[in-house]
């Protein structure tokens, strides 16, 4: 069985470690990812410094300052909320290879209670110039993105997933392409669905019921962030005329925003934004919260049903 993101991404790092040596691993201590043994598997590349993640990025940043690529492992909410001033000027500022490998992101950690759930890390983020946003789907492209990133230069925050989601992809012909968007239902000309991390495999489930009942959705992945890929954006816009994007995340900020930015400067199109809106989370059983926030298979079906319905009026 697959395991969570953040572990499968962890297990393809570590064999990557067995081939290279030019990295090394700094850790808060939040066994977030499965990187506690690193250190003993490789001596002298690994880095624990507890429980002070602001630290941790300095250190990370001085590191890499002196030549070789470092991975920061921590949660998300500490990742980008607890060390926010250091991620901006002692990595992106200088535009340091550090790869922040960020976990339990979403309302996936609804168990975890709410101070632990980030739902505003992206939003971060993106407002970082120099930083780029990579989030995968499944274990597939969890391990995709981990071979990506050991040759990607510059800061990348990853954001990881606590459970695990369903495998989607073929890992014989998955093409991850930082800065590329996947087209995963590259036909139908009804409307185009852009989707990221956990809610990739509840929105192909819901278009694959649309296209039962004869409506032909278009899903594409948005496994970047930053920077957004504009291109494929505007082309599907174009054909379609109805655009919906799906989030575990604020709408503010997050791939909504970046996707709705992109129409609104080149090809003003009819779009809505599923996601959380603008709320805390809160302690829960995540498939409950997702529900709760309007975020099933059945709500991103009804919303692109309406869409379309609002595009032929």
């Amino acid at each position: 069985m697959a395991l969570a993101t953040r572990m499968e991404f962890v297990k393809e790092l570590i064999a990557i470690a067995e081939e290279r040596d030019d990295f090394v691993v700094f850790s808060a201590d939040t066994k977030s990812c499965g990187l506690e043994n690193f250190g003993k598997l490789f001596p002298g590349r690994e880095f624990s410094m507890g429980i002070a993640e602001q630290d941790m990025m300095c250190a990370a940043a001085g590191f890499a300052s002196c030549g070789p690529k470092v991975y920061a492992v921590t949660y998300a909410v500490f990742a980008s909320m607890r060390a926010c001033e250091q991620v901006r000027t002692f990595i992106c500022y200088p535009n340091l290879d550090v790869t922040i490998l960020a976990s339990h992101a979403g309302l996936q950690v609804g168990p975890d209670g709410a101070t632990h759930m980030s739902l505003e890390d992206v939003s971060i983020m993106r407002s970082f110039p120099n930083m780029t946003i990579i989030q995968p789907s499944d274990d597939v492209s969890a391990r995709a993105a981990a071979r990506a990133s050991a040759d990607f230069h510059g800061p990348l925050y990853v954001k990881l997933h606590r459970d695990p989601l369903p495998t989607i992809h073929d890992e014989a012909t998955y093409d991850f392409r930082i800065g590329k968007a996947s087209a995963l239902r590259p036909d139908g000309e009804a409307a185009a669905i852009f989707t990221t991390g956990a809610m990739v495999h509840k929105t192909l489930e819901a278009a694959d019921k649309l296209r039962a009942e004869g409506i032909g959705v278009r899903v594409y992945e948005m496994h970047t962030l930053k920077p957004i890929d504009a291109e494929t954006i505007l082309l599907a816009a174009g054909e379609t005329g109805a655009i919906v994007t799906v989030e575990d995340h604020n709408v503010i900020g997050g791939l909504g925003s970046a996707v709705s930015q992109v129409l609104s400067e080149s090809l003003p199109t009819r779009m809505r934004i599923m996601g959380v809106r603008d709320v805390f989370g809160e302690s829960g059983d995540s498939e409950n919260l997702y529900a709760q926030h309007g975020l099933t298979v059945g709500d991103i079906r009804a919303t692109v049903e309406e869409l379309i319905a609002a595009k032929k009026a």
